[in-house]
C-alpha cells in the first residue's frame, strides 16, 4: 500500500521493451538505503517489484497488463518518474489509500497558472470518471491529489508549488498521458451496494436503505 506522497523523482537509465513486457532500470538518490530485492516501489503510481539493486539503481519487470493499463509503455531513457516506497507500518498517512494498481490513463487537456497554484484538467473515459467526485481523492502518476472540479468528460486538480516542484507534474504538457488510480473506497462501496446475488446466506448485506436507516446518508 502507498499514500501518494512522492518521496523523490528518479530517472530511467535503461529500458528494454518486448512485445508483451518491459525491463526497466531506474536511478534514484535517496530511497534505496533500506530497500531489498522483492520490495515494492511505485513508479508513476504503478506498483513494481524490485528485482535487482546496484548502488543507486534498481531494476523491475513490467508485465503486459501493466503496459496496457498505464503510461509506462511511453517511458524512454532519460524520462523522469515519481517514486514512492510502500508505506511502513509505523509511517504517517499523509495522502490517501493508494494501491499502486492503475485504473487507466487520462490526457492532460489544459494547464493554467492561478497565483501560486497550477490547475491541471484531465480528460478520462466514463469508467474512470464515475469514481471521480469533487473534493474526493485521486492519484495522478502516483501523486495524491484532491479533485477540485468535475464535468462530463474531465476533472481538474489544483497543485501547490511544492507538489509541482518535487514531482514530474512540473514537466507535464498539454496532450501528455497520465496514470490515474481512483479512490479505492468508492469502488468497494459500489461493489457492496451491487452484490445482491452474492450476499452470504442469512445476512442482509449492505444497501442504500440500510445506510439511510443508520444515519450514514
Amino acid at each position: 500500500m502507498f499514500t501518494g506522497i512522492i518521496e523523490e523523482t528518479g530517472t530511467v537509465k535503461n529500458i528494454r521493451k518486448n512485445p508483451t513486457s518491459s525491463f526497466i532500470v531506474i536511478e534514484t538518490k535517496n530511497i534505496l538505503s533500506d530497500t531489498a530485492v522483492g520490495d515494492s516501489i511505485a513508479v508513476n503510481g504503478v506498483c513494481l517489484t524490485v528485482t535487482g539493486l546496484d548502488k543507486n539503481l534498481f531494476e523491475a519487470d513490467v508485465m503486459n497488463e501493466t503496459l496496457r493499463r498505464s503510461s509506462l509503455g511511453e517511458l524512454k531513457q532519460g524520462s523522469r518518474v515519481n517514486l514512492e516506497r510502500a508505506m511502513a507500518a509505523n509511517g504517517r498517512f499523509g495522502g490517501h489509500i493508494v494501491s499502486g494498481h492503475i485504473d487507466g490513463t487520462g490526457i492532460i487537456k489544459h494547464i493554467e497558472n492561478d497565483g501560486i497554484a497550477v490547475w491541471y484538467r484531465v480528460s478520462a473515459d466514463e469508467m474512470i470518471l464515475r469514481y471521480i467526485v469533487e473534493k474526493g481523492s485521486v492519484a495522478l502518476d502516483g501523486i495524491s491529489l484532491t479533485v477540485a472540479k468535475t464535468d462530463s468528460s474531465s476533472f481538474s486538480v489544483s497543485v501547490i508549488p511544492h507538489t509541482a516542484a518535487n514531482t514530474t507534474l512540473s514537466s507535464k504538457k498539454v496532450g501528455d498521458i497520465i496514470n490515474i488510480e481512483n479512490d479505492i473506497i468508492g469502488k468497494y462501496v459500489e461493489k457492496l451496494l451491487n452484490t445482491d446475488n452474492n450476499k452470504p446466506k442469512g445476512r442482509g448485506g449492505l444497501s442504500a436503505e440500510l445506510l439511510m436507516e443508520n444515519g450514514f446518508i
